[in-house]
């Protein structure tokens, strides 16, 4: 019964079918694989660099130049070149020097093709989301931080349990963004060997000689993970930001009446 399945899906495939679905059924666990690979890439880096930019944001919003200027370097730098070029740089680059691939890091890490992916996009979204987290903290109102002031609190105090909060809600929607980039930005671990969502795709297409069903799969698998992104920071917006949210004025339905009518 089963390999009947897999002839008439083939046979329907080859004849009736705009694209080769037995192909991409057939290989669609590489696809999974590849999904996996994706996901660890891009969350290991997105996590690691929001641990980072926390205390980048904090220097960049100083105001004393020694702190300030080499953290806007870093992100000037980083936000203004690709990251393909970022990736290569790291990848095929720290190789040409002897005393890189001597040092005790070579073999374990800088060798290591997942790991060169894992530093570029580490850098890269550290960059991105400490401008997003410095502008947050930049505009948190004066109200908010004066009315902290008042209570008594140290700059530190008024840091932690005020302004980094704050700023943390507010930046969230453009967090998001650089989520779904981040993913997007994952296909370049493809071009260094690493088979993950768009490497499985590539790798369909020329093995079988195929125009689009492993670039359709991937954009299909890509479609399905920014929806989850997408539902998932809504949530996450709804829960932190839901003191922001108009309410409908509540009116006392009895005891109201019951005034009215005296």
């Amino acid at each position: 019964m089963e390999a009947g399945f897999w002839e008439w899906l083939e046979m329907v495939s080859d004849n009736h079918l705009p694209i080769h679905v037995y192909l991409i059924v057939q290989h669609f666990d590489r696809f999974l694989w590849g999904a996996v690979i994706t996901l660890q890439l891009t969350f290991a880096a997105l996590i690691t660099g929001a641990l980072l930019c926390v205390p980048l944001a904090i220097a960049r919003t100083s105001t004393r130049g020694g702190i300030n200027k080499p953290v806007w370097i870093y992100t000037y730098c980083f936000r203004g070149t690709p990251l393909l070029v970022q990736t290569y740089l790291i990848y095929y680059g720290l190789g040409q020097f002897e005393v890189i691939r001597e040092s005790f890091l070579w073999e374990p890490v800088l060798s290591s093709a997942w790991w060169c992916a894992y530093i570029a996009f580490t850098l890269n979204t550290t960059a991105y989301t400490t401008e997003i987290l410095r502008g947050a903290i930049a505009t948190t109102p004066a109200g908010e931080v004066e009315a902290a002031r008042a209570c008594g609190m140290s700059r530190w105090t008024v840091l932690r349990r005020i302004v980094l909060p704050s700023a943390l809600r507010r930046s969230l929607p453009a967090y998001s963004n650089e989520v779904i980039f981040m993913l997007h930005a994952s296909v370049i671990a493809s071009t260094i060997t690493l088979q993950d969502i768009l490497g499985v795709g590539r790798w369909l297409n020329g093995r079988y000689y195929l125009a689009y069903e492993g670039f359709i799969t991937s954009a299909v698998l890509y479609l399905i993970l920014v929806y989850c992104i997408t539902r998932g920071f809504g949530w996450w917006e709804k829960r932190w930001m839901a003191h922001l949210r108009e309410r409908e004025p509540t009116t006392a339905s009895g005891a109201g009446t019951s005034v009215l009518g005296r």
